[in-house]
């Protein structure tokens, strides 16, 4: 399915949603096209980040795919790569329209219960990072309910999975990703991306991460927290142009964990619910990749 959208920003609409679970559940791919000038919200861009969905941007006479910028052509029923095509799109290569800060972003695992509050950790990582309750929840963008817990946690458990989206009332744009699945038992996983938007001027504050860690640990035990930071838009909105690239900052698990013994591990938290911060880099560097991969198989083994 191709859709056609010419606007400045394209949200995750209730339309758009559930044209790309038609198509999925056809088999299907839902192409996204766009002018150059278009950005994604970053709910929108999440979606263009996996399989279900294909961003294509128009650029003169050409197509590229806007997230990698691999030529596109039109072959009479869809949108392919150019085979010969040895190199990015050139429209992916010009520069940003705006000044290019940092997101930060936080993904946590944790597993619920058959019974009680599934908003708790989004609204107390989001309170952490902001200063402030988010101000609204819903399935698709506009988000359609000022925020209440409560309304997360019937929504979440009255599905057997279920996706809500979660915005941020503080100075700064941040923004959350929650993804809920029944368990055996009657309990929900939940995996949460709450990514906040820094100016240049801006830097996020990573020397707090280990405070912040250990106050969410003390409200509810979390299973693990990577928190990686990459270039990009203050305002959380992507252009289908080179940024960068994305670069862990730490990963915190549950419980007293020995790392490998060139990765040392603080232990946060309180005494009864303690997690582990293994540091990885300042998000900027790539080599924080490789003490990534060292520490997952560490991780693994044991």
């Amino acid at each position: 399915m191709v859709v056609l959208q010419d606007r400045p920003v394209i949200p995750l609409s209730g339309w758009l949603t559930r044209a790309v679970a038609d198509c999925a559940e056809s088999g299907r791919t839902l192409q996204l096209l766009t002018p150059l000038d278009s950005r994604l919200s970053l709910p929108l861009r999440t979606v263009a980040a996996g399989a279900d969905l294909q961003w294509v941007v128009r650029h003169g006479d050409g197509y590229y795919e806007g997230l990698t910028g691999r030529p596109l052509k039109w072959d009479g029923a869809t949108f392919v790569p150019v085979p010969e095509a040895r190199d990015y799109a050139p429209g992916f290569t010009t520069r940003p329209t705006a000044a290019i800060g940092s997101q930060l972003t936080l993904v946590y695992r944790i597993r619920h219960g058959a019974q009680g509050d599934l908003g708790g950790p989004v609204e107390r990582l989001l309170q952490l990072l902001t200063g402030k309750q988010p101000a609204g929840l819903g399935p698709a963008e506009p988000l359609e309910h000022p925020w209440r817990g409560d309304r997360l946690t019937e929504y979440a458990r009255g599905r057997s999975t279920a996706r809500l989206l979660v915005v941020g009332d503080g100075p700064r744009p941040a923004q959350a990703i929650c993804d809920f699945a029944t368990t055996e038992g009657g309990g929900a996983a939940e995996v949460t991306t709450v990514t906040v938007g820094y100016a240049p001027t801006d830097p996020p504050p990573l020397r707090h991460l280990p405070s912040l860690v250990g106050a969410l640990a003390a409200d509810q035990p979390l299973a693990s927290l990577f928190v990686q930071l990459c270039p990009g838009r203050a305002d959380l909105t992507t252009e289908p142009r080179w940024t960068g690239a994305p670069a862990p900052v730490a990963l915190a698990v549950t419980g007293t964990v020995t790392g490998p013994a060139d990765l040392p591990g603080q232990q946060v938290g309180p005494a009864r619910t303690p997690m582990t911060l293994f540091p990885l880099g300042d998000g900027r560097s790539p080599d924080g990749w490789q003490r990534h991969g060292l520490l997952m198989r560490h991780l693994q083994a044991g």
